[in-house]
């Protein structure tokens, strides 16, 4: 069963463009993750200080991983999270079916 995330950041006044450039340098990190099935950075079309990632991984472990990672370290805590108004985060698990 696959572990989603949905997370929105949104940038403080001014810094959109830094915090825009961490994000794009840290899904290019990420999708080289072996847990990782797909990392989407995405900007909300109404609000560019709003942008969004939506990130697939193999399990919860997976995902532990990389918020653990050196690079999640350095550019989400490190370059991105202290030039944010403010962070959301929801996860859930993929829903598998069977076909009949």
């Amino acid at each position: 069963m696959g572990f989603v995330v949905q997370a929105t950041w949104t940038a403080l006044p001014g810094h959109e463009r830094e915090v825009r450039a961490a994000l794009l340098e840290l899904a290019a990190r990420t999708r080289e993750e072996p847990g990782n099935i797909l990392y989407i950075p995405y900007e909300h079309p109404d609000d560019p200080a709003r942008l969004g990632i939506f990130e697939l991984y193999a399990d919860e472990h997976a995902f532990q991983a990389h918020v653990e990672s050196l690079h999640f370290q350095e550019l989400a805590l490190g370059r991105a999270v202290p030039l944010l108004a403010g962070r959301e985060r929801v996860e859930g698990r993929t829903m598998e079916t069977r076909r009949s």
